[in-house]
């Protein structure tokens, strides 16, 4: 009995270790969410005062495909995708909607003014409960909603020139020849 009490511990730690090395395995970006395929959650946010957009509400969703982007400007991978943000606004390649996550107003401003606003509308989410009923982890987090207002796709983490060229850009192709 003794002998069995002294390995437990080596027990749990196996058993810990595999939970674990598991877990290593698994891709970050491709973390679950109940929303796909689903209508985007009923919600109206206020504009970002100052920055010459209207605020941003679910039926603003339910006209055409579109891409809404999850941004905060205390966001390092944010500033990293947003250039490929600006250049699908120039090209007017898909509509992006922004939703600016746990930020101060006077901050997404000043980020939006140095870096230039790719968006047609953003939603001032204030106390963060937008975010949380679409399943937001964190910012950056790009969401692909087709035209019937259905989040059909999720991306966490940053747009990279191949996540655009190779996944978002071909599901809104495919998803407005759908229409």
């Amino acid at each position: 009995m003794k002998r069995l009490l002294h390995l437990a511990p080596l027990a749990v730690f196996a058993v810990l270790a595999v939970y674990f090395a598991f877990g290593l395995t698994r891709d970050p970006q491709k973390l679950p969410s109940a929303l796909i395929d689903r209508p985007v959650p009923a919600f109206a946010l206020p504009e970002v005062a100052g920055v010459g957009v209207p605020g941003l509400a679910s039926a603003d969703l339910a006209r055409e495909v579109s891409l809404v982007n999850v941004f905060a400007s205390w966001c390092p991978p944010c500033r990293v995708e947003h250039p490929i943000l600006m250049r699908l606004a120039r090209e007017n390649a898909v509509p992006i909607y922004g939703i600016n996550y746990k930020d101060k107003a006077e901050d997404a401003r000043r980020w939006l003014a140095d870096l230039g606003n790719p968006y047609r509308a953003i939603g001032w989410d204030i106390d963060n409960r937008v975010a949380v009923d679409w399943g937001v982890y964190g910012a950056p987090e790009t969401f692909v909603v087709d035209a019937k207002g259905t989040i059909r796709y999720r991306h966490v983490g940053a747009v990279t020139p191949d996540i655009l060229d190779e996944t978002l850009m071909p599901l809104v192709r495919r998803l407005r020849n759908e229409r």
